[in-house]
């Protein structure tokens, strides 16, 4: 007898077989099954209802204003009338050239601007986090700050761009009154607010290329404008598809730039955009009828020009 009061296993004798495993029950496991994904659950129907009441509803509750005319409280159909009514408006075309032109210097300045301080950044050896920090900062501030230093920016009497030109001896401009000029002056305003997050994802991107192919690209007698062509654009390649159609998207829906900086119209109605028209006939006008019919255009527009862009994408990449 060992200690245990167990005959000792000899040597090479089968292993005794373990105790038959007894299945458990279905609703056992559902229950341990629930209980374990019972957070989740709760946290993804809290999502989807913030969603549905904060995003779908006010999207199917727009495509049904937009064929319907609302007055006294009560909504009747009204087909393709407040699409007659926008169209109709002098203001509609204005407001549409004005956008289309904004986004296109927007790309000009704000997709090219971030893409070239994130290769300036990236090439220094020194003071990476404190730029990086320089450049998001404007982002961190808020609207209404940005806006009012821009304002006196731009102050035709007593502004610094003035007192600039004054020293150089150059003539001064009135950056917001001039129709020529209300509309640029938006621009660079808004390309200064909103840069830092694409000089961070653009330097994010950079990051990531090897070393190697700037080695190779040199040994090949390749100087700065061909490795950031033959090397720098085609790695990033994704990313800048990426934020170009973001880019257009979000310039597309231009408001609040214009809105404080011109008070919206601007000289001549110069700095007129779609969203700001939508905002006039919404809130001026109370004709949320003809808001949600120039609203449902903007959103057609640019769920095409996605569709198009992302079907052209593929084909690039098949």
């Amino acid at each position: 007898m060992s200690v245990t009061g167990l005959t000792p296993r000899t040597k090479g004798s089968p292993r005794p077989a373990p105790p038959p495993r007894t299945e458990a029950a279905p609703a056992g496991r559902f229950a341990r099954s629930l209980r374990r994904n019972l957070t989740a659950h709760g946290f993804l129907i809290g999502a989807v209802v913030c969603f549905a009441l904060f995003s779908w509803y006010p999207m199917v509750r727009e495509v049904l204003l937009a064929f319907q005319k609302t007055e006294h409280g009560h909504s009747t159909w009204t087909g393709l009338d407040n699409l007659a009514t926008v169209a109709a408006d002098p203001a509609f075309w204005q407001a549409w050239r004005n956008t289309l032109l904004f986004t296109l210097l927007a790309l000009v300045l704000g997709f090219a601007v971030p893409f070239v301080t994130a290769l300036v950044i990236n090439e220094l050896r020194h003071g990476q986090g404190y730029l990086r920090l320089l450049v998001y900062l404007p982002v961190m501030l808020p609207p209404v700050a940005s806006v009012l230093l821009f304002k006196y920016l731009y102050d035709p009497g007593y502004g610094l761009l003035n007192e600039l030109f004054r020293l150089l001896h150059l003539p001064e401009q009135q950056w917001l009154q001039d129709p020529a000029l209300s509309l640029l002056s938006v621009v660079i305003a808004a390309t200064w607010m909103n840069m830092g997050g694409a000089t961070l994802v653009y330097l994010a991107a950079l990051q990531g290329i090897p070393g190697e192919l700037y080695e190779a690209a040199e040994l090949d007698g390749a100087g700065l404008l061909r490795k950031i062509w033959h090397v720098t654009i085609p790695q990033t390649r994704l990313v800048l598809s990426l934020m170009l159609l973001m880019q257009v998207i979000a310039t597309m829906q231009v408001f609040v730039e214009p809105f404080l900086l011109t008070g919206g119209a601007g000289p001549e109605g110069s700095t007129t955009t779609v969203v700001y028209l939508i905002y006039q006939y919404a809130f001026n006008f109370n004709d949320y009828g003809a808001a949600a019919a120039l609203g449902l255009l903007l959103l057609v527009l640019l769920a095409g020009f996605s569709a198009v862009y992302v079907k052209l994408s593929r084909a690039e990449d098949a």
